[in-house]
């Protein structure tokens, strides 16, 4: 499938309906409702911006100008989510030294809605993740990790219900097969399931049974590879009544949103923004209050 661009500029917005597509200035401002999304991944323990070294990033990220950002964006919006796509540890030696919980804590002072596990949330091993989890006050989506007979038991859930206003957004997390980039000993116990086949269980759910007005996917499977691996671009080409992959592991910097079809050739948002917290992906999406029919836009702009 090719991508193409979902939002050709950023502040261009269109509406997306089943009928066709129309300029939001169409609709009066009662008539729509608007969910600001706002997500990460990849942060890898930066908590403080990059030295000023005249590196590529010197200056950039760190936990407190994030922190800034979301709660002037998190004042003027009134519907309003904040995600994250997994690899939270390891890369500072705030982790070597803390083992995460500054992470978490700092994360839960952000007010994070919710989080997915990547790879290296495992660098201290299952032990060590569970120890940490008192320090975050939101909860960890991921489908295909079965966690029985481990520290981690019950400690996941597959999805999240949120309610925002009128809206019912529903939040599922995929995570990497950690053989091959995990040792062995730090998941002892985890026994990995198909996140495709997983992602459309709990989609269908959320969706049908639900009737949530979005369903999102929090994805740590990397946005996409040469070879048939799978990745966000498989599950959403395989995928069905999911409508946005919050991507990471692949370090992805998109300067837009991409759009693909899925299996009922309805469009599938994949976005992911980089690493180490150096920008914050903003999302807004808008729908028609009476709900007639499918109405969502996407406006996407990457703020560092």
């Amino acid at each position: 499938m090719k991508r193409r661009n979902f939002i050709q500029k950023a502040g261009v917005a269109t509406l997306l309906t089943s009928t066709g597509t129309f300029p939001l200035s169409a609709f009066a401002k009662d008539d729509l409702v608007k969910l600001t999304l706002l997500h990460t991944n990849d942060v890898h323990s930066r908590v403080e911006p990059f030295p000023m070294d005249g590196s590529r990033n010197e200056g950039r990220g760190g936990a407190a100008r994030r922190a800034s950002l979301v709660n002037k964006i998190r004042s003027q919006e009134e519907h309003l989510l904040l995600l994250d796509a997994g690899d939270i540890f390891q890369g500072t030696p705030y982790f070597n030294f803390f083992l995460g919980e500054l992470e978490f804590k700092l994360m839960s002072a952000m007010k994070y809605d919710a989080a997915t596990l990547g790879n290296h949330d495992f660098d201290a091993g299952v032990a060590g993740l569970h120890k940490q989890l008192p320090h975050a006050n939101f909860p960890f989506l991921v489908s295909n990790y079965d966690f029985r007979d481990t520290l981690m038991e019950g400690k996941t859930k597959p999805y999240k219900i949120f309610q925002k206003g009128p809206l019912k957004i529903g939040v599922l997390g995929v995570g990497i097969e950690l053989e091959g980039l995990v040792p062995p000993k730090h998941f002892k116990g985890v026994q990995y399931l198909d996140p495709v086949k997983q992602a459309n269980q709990y989609a269908l759910e959320l969706k049908k049974e639900q009737k949530c007005d979005l369903v999102i996917c929090l994805s740590h499977l990397g946005y996409r590879y040469r070879d048939n691996k799978v990745s966000d671009v498989v599950l959403a080409e395989n995928s069905r009544n999911i409508d946005v992959i919050i991507g990471g592991h692949t370090h992805t910097f998109m300067k837009t949103a991409a759009a693909y079809r899925n299996l009922d050739q309805e469009e599938v948002i994949i976005n992911q923004v980089g690493f180490a917290g150096i920008l914050l992906g903003r999302m807004d999406f808008y729908f028609e209050r009476n709900k007639k029919g499918k109405c969502m836009t996407c406006d996407n702009r990457l703020i560092g």
